[in-house]
């Protein structure tokens, strides 16, 4: 859900389950990774390259089974695809 709130000031803000878990996703991640959940990862393993962590006891959701991006594999694909605008920066 996604609204704006405020009677003086307004302020556009977003709430609800899929705000919780990015969120939650970022807070339990490693520095430096991209991590995300099973069903992200049921969407993007065709064409990308992940590692799969151990559960992760994640706050308000319980154990949740999660991907990390493997970065450089990924990169390289990119590399080897030709395209320019491919940055590690």
């Amino acid at each position: 859900m996604a609204g704006v709130i405020g009677i003086k000031k307004f302020s556009y803000d977003l709430w609800g389950d899929t705000v919780n878990t990015a969120s939650r996703m970022e807070k339990y991640g490693i520095p430096g990774c991209i991590q995300i959940t099973e069903a992200t990862y049921k969407q993007l393993s065709r064409k990308h390259l992940f590692t799969e962590r151990d559960m992760i006891d994640i706050k308000g959701k319980g154990k949740l089974k999660t991907f990390l991006l493997d970065f450089y594999e990924y990169a390289k694909n990119l590399d080897l695809q030709g395209d320019s605008n491919a940055s590690l920066a």
